[in-house]
């Protein structure tokens, strides 16, 4: 992938009624990165995301994405509740961003496998676990081959074993699939073990108080005592900022 920006993000001002919540804010994402943005809750974070991904428009700046393989640029979206139609199989909430391909029972099947669902294109979203759910919200995102993938808390409220199992789930599709990740979590843990560069956020007016570059290498990330030895060291240099942002 070319060393460009996959992102540039420019907010003069976005506010509601009594509240400034972003005011002169910039963002560039290098192509290939995984950024992730840790602050407190209601600092702006999800709603960050949501102007990149054109669901806010009322703000005054400008998001700026190159194009993309085919032309426009592809986001893909997973959001904190996995958000599949209830009135549609497994297989048939993966063919909304497949059906336009030919050969697309396929590809989706293709996708459930590597998520870990095979056989499962048949169930109701009401039939699956939590952790289920969070695998076809990701099989779906990476269907599209998104050139910039929106991540919003994706394994909140899960328990530890079933989201440590789904980031390590993640962090092979990258490597299979490799794409640009805007990451948004309250866990330094979790950020630390999948993100390449974390920007820890102020309250509103946002801005970065802390852009941290996490050298670690893919086994040092699988490795959990790798992963609590920088968490460490992360809380021991910048301790209060952690405790005001994650």
């Amino acid at each position: 992938m070319a060393a460009v920006n996959a992102l540039s993000v420019e907010i003069r001002r976005k506010s509601y009624p009594g509240m400034v919540l972003f005011d002169g804010f910039r963002l560039t994402l290098p192509a290939g990165g995984f950024t992730a943005l840790v602050g407190p809750s209601g600092c702006g974070k999800s709603t960050l995301l949501n102007m990149v991904a054109g669901l806010d428009r009322d703000f005054d700046g400008a998001v700026r994405l190159p194009a993309g393989r085919g032309g426009d640029p592809v986001l893909g979206y997973v959001f904190q509740n996995p958000r599949l139609l209830p009135w549609y199989t497994v297989a048939e909430n993966l063919a909304l961003v497949l059906r336009h391909r030919p050969g697309w029972p396929a590809l989706a099947a293709a996708w459930l496998r590597d998520v870990g669902l095979e056989g499962q294109g048949g169930a109701y979203p009401a039939r699956l676990s939590g952790g289920m759910a969070r695998r076809a919200a990701l099989a779906r995102a990476f269907a599209v081959e998104p050139d910039l993938l929106l991540m919003d808390e994706p394994f909140v409220s899960l328990d530890a074993i079933t989201a440590r199992r789904l980031r390590a789930l993640l962090a092979g599709i990258l490597r299979a699939h490799p794409t640009t990740v805007l990451f948004v979590t309250h866990d330094v843990r979790e950020a630390v073990a999948l993100a390449d560069r974390i920007l820890f956020l102020s309250p509103s007016p946002v801005r970065v108080l802390l852009d941290l570059p996490v050298g670690l290498s893919a086994e040092e990330r699988a490795d959990e005592d790798a992963v609590e030895r920088l968490c460490r060291d992360l809380r021991r240099t910048h301790g209060a900022l952690l405790e005001g942002g994650g």
